[in-house]
């Protein structure tokens, strides 16, 4: 008898464990597959961390629990780096809670502010965990289309005046995954006023917010007069500094929207470990944090120019996005984006991502992820504009 609770029978398979499943089978038909679909970093954990990593592993006084609140050096690194980075002061004590990577935070945000029947406001096309997270609490996903005519930013004043008011967070995501689009700091200011208006919370998703090119810089939302009253910020070493498998990552902003995360994971985890949570400093500290940052900026934009042109060269009108380490593009006509990344698979060994799986404003598009490298992308493009032109 299946004794599994509501909630995970009406959760879907997690769009990248099917990916994965696909993946597989090609490899056992002996298919030299390249893999596209997935946005993990393939450049190495800059040395530097993994040299702080390893002399604080041999501590035995960090293999003990760690604080509840967070290593004290991590949360005072992270508020410093704010300050250097954004202009944004932060108190180390009430504004800044360490996570086990920002998905953990983003999914558990939720359970703090939504009751059953809430509305939590998600970007469509979005990271899946914001609708999730608000499922588990009983809440009610509220798509915001992300359209290409609107710059993928959501239009807020096209929100449901009903919806709106029992709402609990307002979910953003900028440099946004998956369409590769920014937010102005006017977006931000409209976001902020809005959150004011309703009585909402903003969790904003800045994953990507040291991945951008061409002199472009991302803003934080709380660098916005009156963020900090209406707004969460998740971040986390992952994309940074290639530190995927680490889980590291942090919230800060709103004292209140910290303090409530803080308290639902005093009761759900055991906090980061507190070697890792020392590596966290040495990432944000070292002196060779920028040099490595500029490394890996170049390392993405040559990789992004590969793939534009080369949809361009195949037809595709598309523009090189300013940030993140992806391309969103439209799927040629005649296929869903499910039919297109199945023939791509199948026809050339090439994996990428179906648009749909990020929400049903995703249909017509696909994602690559840039997260090969440069002469593995080449052939990958190669196949691609040997089975199909756009258009």
């Amino acid at each position: 008898m299946d004794r599994t609770a509501e909630r995970i029978r009406l959760l879907p398979r997690y769009l990248f464990a099917e990916i994965d499943k696909k993946i597989k089978a090609a490899q056992e038909k002996g298919i030299d597959v390249i893999k596209l679909g997935i946005g993990d970093p393939d450049s190495p954990t800059p040395g530097y961390i993994i040299k702080r990593m390893q002399e604080e592993v041999a501590r035995p006084s960090n293999h003990t629990y760690p604080p509840d609140e967070g290593v004290k050096e991590f949360r005072e690194a992270v508020a410093a780096y704010y300050l250097r980075r954004h202009g944004v002061e932060l108190d180390p004590g009430k504004e800044v809670v360490p996570l086990i990577g920002s998905k953990e935070g983003i999914a558990h945000i939720s359970f703090c502010f939504t009751n059953p029947g809430d509305v939590n406001l998600v970007p469509d096309p979005g990271y899946p965990v914001y609708g999730i997270g608000t499922l588990f609490a009983g809440g009610i996903p509220q798509e915001m289309p992300l359209l290409k005519e609107k710059g993928f930013l959501p239009d807020l004043r096209s929100i449901p005046v009903e919806a709106a008011s029992r709402a609990k967070l307002l979910f953003l995501n900028y440099p946004n995954n998956p369409t590769g689009a920014v937010a102005t700091k006017e977006f931000f200011e409209e976001a902020v006023s809005f959150a004011r208006e309703y009585n909402l919370i903003i969790c904003h998703d800045a994953a990507y917010n040291e991945i951008a090119f061409d002199d472009y810089r991302p803003v934080s939302i709380l660098e916005i007069d009156g963020a900090k009253e209406v707004a969460i910020e998740f971040n986390s070493l992952s994309k940074t500094f290639n530190m995927t498998g680490w889980r590291i990552g942090y919230a800060v902003g709103n004292s209140l929207a910290v303090e409530a995360l803080y308290r639902f994971k005093t009761n759900v985890d055991s906090g980061l470990f507190k070697a890792i949570q020392y590596a966290g400093v040495e990432a944000f500290t070292n002196p060779l944090m920028e040099p490595f940052l500029e490394d890996l900026r170049k390392l993405y934009r040559d990789r992004r120019d590969v793939v534009v042109k080369a949809l361009q060269d195949a037809g595709w009108d598309i523009d090189p996005p300013k940030a993140t380490f992806y391309i969103w593009a439209p799927v040629p006509q005649g296929y869903t984006s499910q039919e297109f990344v199945t023939y791509i698979l199948e026809k050339t060994g090439v994996v990428v991502t179906p648009g749909r799986g990020f929400g049903k404003n995703g249909e017509g598009y696909f994602r690559i992820a840039l997260t090969v490298g440069e002469e593995r992308l080449k052939e990958a493009m190669e196949r691609i504009k040997g089975a199909i032109r756009f258009g």
